[in-house]
């Protein structure tokens, strides 16, 4: 009997990976090419980088996707914990469909349409669009998959931890803080990072609810596309791939040191 994957196997995991991974490398090897071609190799050079350090307003774009990002995630795991809490432990209540619905809306609607509903309710009660707009917007389309992630890990906590500290005087609110909560941190933490990542990867609700002085990295990158490739454009989406693979492998090396026994 024949052990191990067939040639028919390997093969269709190679064609994955280069379908998946090779427009990623041809972008990486592009970003450091001296000619102003995206297509025509010119040579190594970082030019584009120099470049793109002095190109104050795509500098001021980044800086507005991560405020925004890092405000909207924040805001969002904030509400994301106390639903599933009411969620989880609430049992039965009156509304809880409404909530449960309400929240998780977000997964299934368009993101157009998210958007638009947004841009009206702005409209409607008179708040200019710019950079809270937008920090508001991202919180609303993260709010759903912050939840699904502390939900999860929340239904799965032993409540008999919680119980054992208030048989020991602590009122229930501190029993929370400082029992429940330091257990659930990871998946606080995960909520949070996934918020991040959307709220950095979204351009059209962005589209709609930004205004004057609120535009986004990806944003800038759409109308800069719409009039042609800018060797900028292959600068800055290397940092972000280096960034998100810097992030990933400290996350796995700090998985393993916890998971390593002492």
């Amino acid at each position: 009997m024949r052990k191990g994957p067939s040639a028919f196997n390997i093969a269709s995991v190679v064609l994955g990976l280069v379908f998946l991974y090779a427009p990623i490398v041809v972008l990486v090897v592009y970003s450091f090419n001296a000619s102003r071609l995206v297509t025509v190799w010119g040579g190594f050079s970082t030019r584009w980088y120099r470049a793109l350090f002095e190109d104050a307003q795509m500098l001021d774009a980044i800086w507005v996707t991560l405020r925004v990002g890092a405000l909207s995630a924040t805001l969002a795991t904030v509400v994301a914990t106390l639903a599933a809490v009411a969620l989880v432990r609430a049992g039965r209540f009156r509304g809880r469909t409404m909530l449960a619905g309400g929240i998780y809306a977000t997964l299934v609607m368009p993101e157009v349409i998210l958007g638009l509903s947004l841009l009206l309710l702005f409209v409607s009660i008179g708040l200019p669009r710019g950079f809270w707009t937008v920090t508001l917007s991202h919180a609303t389309l993260t709010l759903a998959y912050a939840t699904v992630v502390i939900q999860a890990r929340l239904s799965s906590f032993d409540r008999h931890l919680e119980e054992a500290a208030q048989d020991l005087g602590c009122p229930p609110w501190k029993a929370f803080l400082l029992v429940t909560l330091p257990v659930i941190a990871p998946a606080v933490g995960a909520a949070w990072m996934l918020a991040f990542t959307l709220s950095l990867d979204d351009l059209v609700i962005a589209s709609f609810a930004s205004g004057p002085g609120a535009t986004t990295l990806p944003m800038r990158l759409y109308s800069q596309v719409r009039l042609g490739v800018d060797p900028k454009i292959n600068a800055v989406s290397t940092l972000l791939i280096g960034l998100v693979a810097t992030g990933a492998i400290a996350a796995y090396l700090i998985q393993q040191r916890r998971g390593r026994p002492v």
